[in-house]
């Protein structure tokens, strides 16, 4: 599959097919939303809704036609409803592959605590991981007694309470489960600030580096003395300024009234 400049799409692009889904789907429920409405539902900028349609239109997934007051209206092509059936296979065999994937890491990791006699555990994070985790917990004699989230603003999370912090969990627990998936390093790094490193356990489907603490040390270093230098003036580059003005032109939002860019 191509993306929307046009190249080939490998496994780093898959937010491109999920994007070229999303829009498909768009179109077929109204193909009269204007691109401006378009990206506002799929959360994209208005020039990457034209680079889709544009390559929607190229490789004749979406056909235009005009309408009254300077509009168009979209339609899914019959190669454009089948391309919306692959991808949307194509998504769902994803989401197959994360749920088998992930069932099977928390049961491993689940079991690995339980049979150190960690039987009350404190999930870090709430995600699709926690969840899922949740699920594999009775089938190893395991009961969640909370979610830690700081983000969070819901106050249960499938039934368990959830606090912003482990001084806040109310009674006992054996272990930490870390199932965040956004900020994995720093929630691993407090729950064993909290539990200690042999309380906490780590579902292989995180990939969580675990390094000597010499080595973090080193990167901690590195990255301050490159903040440091990031922080330093620099000489202006020829031609640097001009660069800027035609990005922040082409991010400008179009004038009240104009007409919006045809793909």
């Amino acid at each position: 599959m191509l993306d929307a400049t046009g190249s080939d799409a490998t496994g780093s692009d898959k937010g491109n097919a999920r994007i070229m889904l999303d829009l498909l789907n768009s179109v077929e429920r109204n193909g009269g939303q204007s691109q401006r409405r378009l990206g506002s539902e799929l959360g994209i900028a208005l020039g990457l809704v034209n680079a889709y349609l544009k390559r929607c239109v190229k490789k004749g997934l979406i056909k235009v036609t005009h309408a009254p007051a300077r509009r168009y209206i979209y339609y899914l092509t019959p190669q454009g409803f089948a391309e919306k059936s692959r991808l949307t296979v194509e998504y769902l065999s994803r989401s197959f592959s994360f749920f088998r994937q992930a069932k099977a890491d928390c049961g491993a990791a689940l079991k690995s605590g339980a049979d150190r006699g960690f039987t009350r555990l404190v999930l870090a994070g709430i995600s699709d991981l926690a969840e899922i985790a949740m699920l594999c917990a009775p089938e190893h004699g395991v009961t969640v007694v909370a979610v830690v989230d700081g983000a969070a603003t819901r106050t249960h999370f499938v039934g368990v309470p959830v606090v912003a912090a482990f001084e806040a969990v109310a009674g006992r627990f054996d272990a930490v489960l870390v199932t965040d998936m956004q900020a994995t390093a720093e929630t691993f790094a407090r729950a064993v600030a909290c539990a200690g490193r042999e309380r906490v356990l780590v579902p292989t489907l995180l990939d969580l580096l675990r390094q000597p603490a010499q080595e973090t040390k080193a990167q901690e270093t590195k990255a301050q003395e490159a903040k440091s230098q990031a922080t330093k003036p620099r000489e202006a580059k020829p031609g640097g300024a001009k660069a800027h003005d035609a990005i922040a032109a082409e991010t400008r939002p179009s004038p009240p009234g104009s007409r919006e860019a045809l793909p």
